[in-house]
């Protein structure tokens, strides 16, 4: 039976919590609650496992902060044993109005620190992120205030119906593959 890792990208601590650039670990922070399972603190990050149809998931969210996310990424592949075919990294990503996901089996950076580690660490681009529109509503020279910036009461709004969305892209992965998941949420 295959296993999945799936990885949500932020920064531990309290002064980053509900900032955009945390999306990844709200994601998955929704998915464990929905599913009735917790995270607890273990080696390089918060894991919680959960199965789903009977399909063996890992949830990691990295402990390591955004920017040595590969080190934490590279351990829990080897740690369970995981294909990289069957890991998601979810991230946040400027270049995609609010709300709006993008899975891609590869692809660059795209100046995202966090995906640049892992793809240092792992020595590729080959492997499934799932990126998060956060917008880009910022003046010049505020790119870093508005990506570590708190979600606005409007953007929480619609938040909500996308975070569920991007759970359903998750289990989808898992059941039915990348080709099929890309074709459904992507278009959306």
């Amino acid at each position: 039976m295959s296993k999945f890792l799936i990885v949500g990208l932020g920064n531990i601590g309290s002064e980053y919590k509900n900032t955009r650039h945390n999306i990844g670990f709200d994601v998955l922070d929704y998915l464990a609650k929905e599913e009735g399972v917790t995270f607890s603190e273990n080696r390089l990050a918060e894991v919680a496992y959960l199965k789903l149809k009977g399909k063996p998931i890992v949830l990691i969210k990295p402990t390591t902060f955004m920017n040595l996310s590969g080190k934490a990424v590279n351990y829990w592949l080897q740690q369970e044993k995981i294909n990289l075919e069957n890991m998601l990294v979810i991230v946040d990503e400027l270049a995609l109005p609010l709300g709006k996901i993008r899975i891609n089996p590869k692809g660059s950076d795209g100046g995202h620190n966090g995906l640049k580690n892992i793809q240092e660490t792992l020595n590729t681009t080959i492997y499934t992120r799932l990126r998060f529109g956060i917008g880009n509503q910022f003046q010049k020279g505020k790119q870093v205030d508005f990506v570590l910036g708190k979600w606005t009461e409007e953007e929480q709004v619609l938040l909500k119906e996308k975070i569920k969305t991007t759970a359903e892209a998750i289990k989808s992965f898992a059941f039915v593959g990348l080709e099929r998941t890309m074709n459904s949420f992507n278009a959306k």
